[in-house]
């Protein structure tokens, strides 16, 4: 094989499957047929799940130089205001809403897969790619002609025209909406609050028929507007080659200053000039799903299974967590490791969440962000915090009383104010997650749960070696007999809070984290055989004592 799997494709959804695969040392081609990074401030709104991922690779603090701080929405229709919407989250959560042009999100996710010892293979198309029982065989294309590769599976996060989709006779059922649109990121010189994203639009008999939406960037006075599109730059006559009109428009005439200064003229709140316009393109919109996100040993990530409306920045973060739930699973079917129907799990768990991000963006476009929800989920699910998998063929619980706290398939809470011997300060529980395997949190009420506890952590970290750490927690009753350097010490009973744990005297409770931050497996009473069964279906690296 020249690599162990392909990626094509080095937007953000690219990256991220590639960081992930090199993180646990799968060698990875990745390609794109860009020459560089596009200049392009495109998808800029980043979810705090995404930080939150971000956190557990290594990138947030780089992504967080680049951003800025994203505190809600001003709303103006025909010249008044309508509205102002605080975001706002949980105490617990750890990350709040930031923007960050596209081309700065790319630049730092790949500097970070240099840093893990591959590049970006730029200039370089895939144009065809054939696959059997053995692997793929993909046929690249470059200035020097076309070539052939080999890998045991291929990626495809290539966007909404993706070949590998049409390759595989996938279907990407879906419609375009009609309106036409502008994007432009300039610099504009009104005294509204830094941090606001701006809706302003004008209603006539009901009907919205002009709009202007300006999203925050980093910089003084720096915002990519959204508009409609003038009559001369109309590109409602051009079709493409299959079928699917969405996204960037890279040969229609771009708009210029005077296109988006006449918009402002007549939207903006209060008089502006826009300036230092550093990019601008017409793009359409679309709404589809591929019907299935893997055929064989090909998969489908990011634009390449779904397109929707960018209303509430779902789409780029969307396919971000299509890679995060993909790369640990991949890795270990290329290490041979994979239990039976892991790989399966992959469609099993992100169809359906790519089907709820592409109904509810249609509806929010045309209802409003809130439609169906009250104000707190509203949040949560804009987060993306509300994502999960339960029902998914791979989690489970031990089968007795349903626990309290996340179930089996919910997202992993992070908890603040826990202490850890020989540091400081207060740690956050997510800290234990910046690793690339599965994690055991342990709670123990008792000295002889928690020794139990240390007990079965050390077991339980030789069986599966490499792929899992423990970590036992105890309340602040417990804090003199907890001595060792991997117990953490709820002093403010967060963590007990924020996953239901109970006041078990004699056996430890136990929740298992999946490498993505999901919950895998929760027990009030854990036994070493069911979490050893419940290992097995994930991995086929459980071993012996």
């Amino acid at each position: 094989m020249d690599a162990q799997v392909i990626v094509v494709g080095a937007g953000p959804v690219g990256l991220t499957a590639a960081i992930e695969l090199r993180r646990r040392g799968i060698d990875v081609l990745i390609i794109d047929k860009r020459d560089g990074v596009a200049p392009w401030a495109k998808a800029v709104g980043v979810q705090p799940r995404t930080l939150e991922i971000w956190d557990q690779i290594g990138v947030l603090g780089a992504a967080l130089d680049e951003s800025m701080l994203m505190r809600g929405q001003l709303t103006y229709v025909n010249g008044e205001p309508a509205g102002r919407l605080e975001l706002s989250l949980p105490q617990q959560v750890p990350y709040g809403f930031v923007c960050i042009p596209q081309y700065a999100t790319e630049e730092v996710l790949g500097s970070h897969l240099v840093g893990l010892g591959t590049k970006v293979r730029r200039g370089v198309e895939l144009t065809g790619f054939a696959q059997d029982d053995a692997g793929v065989t993909a046929t690249l294309r470059d200035a020097d002609g076309e070539r052939q590769v080999t890998a045991q599976y291929l990626v495809a996060a290539e966007g909404a025209h993706s070949l590998v989709r049409k390759s595989l006779g996938l279907t990407f059922e879906g419609d375009a909406f009609p309106e036409e649109y502008m994007l432009a990121d300039v610099e504009v010189d009104w005294n509204l609050p830094p941090g606001y994203a701006l809706r302003s639009s004008r209603v006539t008999d009901g009907t919205v028929d002009d709009l202007a939406v300006c999203i925050p960037l980093p910089g003084r006075g720096r915002y990519r507007i959204s508009m409609l599109v003038p009559p001369e730059l109309s590109q409602a006559d051009a079709g493409s080659d299959d079928g699917v009109t969405h996204g960037i428009a890279t040969e229609a005439a771009k708009p210029q200053m005077h296109h988006v200064q006449a918009v402002l003229d007549r939207l903006a709140p209060e008089p502006t000039t826009a300036r230092n316009m550093r990019w601008s393109s017409v793009f359409r919109i679309s709404h589809r799903l591929v019907n299935r996100y893997s055929s064989g040993r090909a998969f489908l990530a990011g634009d390449s299974a779904h397109i929707h409306p960018p209303t509430g920045a779902q789409g780029m973060n969307t396919g971000i967590q299509d890679a995060y739930n993909l790369g640990w699973k991949l890795a270990l079917a290329v290490r041979g490791a994979a239990a039976p129907g892991l790989l399966d799990s992959y469609h099993a768990e992100r169809h359906p969440v790519g089907e709820e991000v592409v109904g509810r963006t249609v509806r929010a476009a045309r209802e409003g962000l809130t439609a169906g929800d009250d104000f707190e989920t509203t949040m949560l699910r804009q987060a993306q915090l509300l994502v999960n998998y339960v029902g998914s063929p791979i989690v489970a619980s031990d089968g007795g009383d349903a626990p309290a706290g996340p179930l089996p398939g919910e997202r992993a809470p992070d908890a603040t104010g826990l202490r850890r011997r020989a540091i400081a300060g207060p740690v956050r529980f997510h800290e234990s997650l910046r690793h690339t395997g599965h994690t055991l949190l342990l709670w123990a009420t008792s000295p002889s749960a928690w020794q139990a506890a240390v007990d079965l952590a050390e077991t339980m970290t030789r069986k599966v070696a490499g792929d899992l750490r423990a970590v036992v927690a105890v309340p602040a009753t417990l804090e003199d007999e907890a001595a060792l350097g991997t117990t953490l010490v709820d002093g403010q009973a967060n963590l007990a809070a924020a996953y239901g744990f109970g006041a078990a005297d004699e056996v430890p409770e136990a929740c298992l984290i999946r490498p993505d931050g999901y919950v895998s497996y929760r027990s009030a009473a854990v036994d070493v055989g069911r979490l050893v069964e419940h290992l097995s279906t994930t991995t086929m690296h459980v071993g012996a004592e």
